[in-house]
């Protein structure tokens, strides 16, 4: 095996030294295009501030590295790309259907303690993930919260019941939520795993949830929240 072209390729040894001076080169040019997106597009990405970013990952990474791509031609893209970013960002905040559609909206997921399935159905959130966002944020049961709206950067916004308002409500902890029901008994609060609604059963009471038509139930909560 050749060591030196396992090492160095086919350049020879000098050019380590270009590299570090391209490199060093393109990291100060890199500092100061963020610094012309503005503290918006460092604090907190979007779906197009993200593609900016690639983009100018993607420009600055060959300059360092190839020998035949010279710092110009990295200079130049990144300004059309910042060009682009600020153009965009003009209409964005010009125009709210052009917000709508690159940005995307907020979507109520969950409003008096039920899942909203249509919203929910059109987000690409697992079930899974969502629950783990709201345990993050205290959450113990659906009956806690009176309004969940997923945001476009992807957070969830959560408002709580006050302590005196909590119902009855789906439990998303692990260890309940494999607790299934098919057949509920009477006298007790259930909750419908896949929408979350919450019923006191009888004795002729449906086995379907009136809402969703699913027959997976696990047994209700009203735990208040933990101060």
């Amino acid at each position: 095996m050749d060591t030196k072209s396992f090492f160095l390729g086919n350049e020879d040894s000098l050019f380590l030294i270009e590299i570090m001076i391209r490199t060093a080169i393109m990291f100060i040019i890199i500092l100061l295009f963020l610094r012309l997106l503005g503290k918006r597009g460092i604090k907190q990405l979007s779906v197009f501030e993200l593609v900016v970013i690639i983009g100018l990952g993607s420009a600055a990474g060959d300059p360092m590295i190839y020998k035949e791509i010279g710092i110009l031609n990295a200079f130049i893209t990144f300004g059309i790309v910042v060009l682009c970013y600020k153009l965009l960002t003009f209409l964005v905040f010009r125009y709210k259907i052009i917000e709508n559609i690159v940005e995307g909206k907020p979507v109520c997921i969950i409003k008096k303690g039920l899942f909203a399935i249509e919203n929910f159905k059109k987000e690409s959130l697992s079930e899974d993930e969502f629950f783990m966002e709201l345990r993050v944020q205290g959450v113990y049961h659906l009956g806690q919260i009176e309004i969940a709206i997923l945001e476009i950067s992807g957070e969830i916004s959560i408002y709580f019941y006050p302590e005196d308002k909590v119902r009855y409500g789906l439990p998303i902890v692990p260890p309940v939520l494999k607790k299934i029901v098919k057949a509920p008994k009477s006298r007790l609060y259930y909750s419908c795993l896949f929408c979350g609604n919450t019923l006191l059963f009888q004795k002729n009471s449906p086995v379907s949830c009136c809402r969703c038509n699913k027959r997976d139930w696990v047994l209700s909560s009203n735990r208040k929240r933990e101060k």
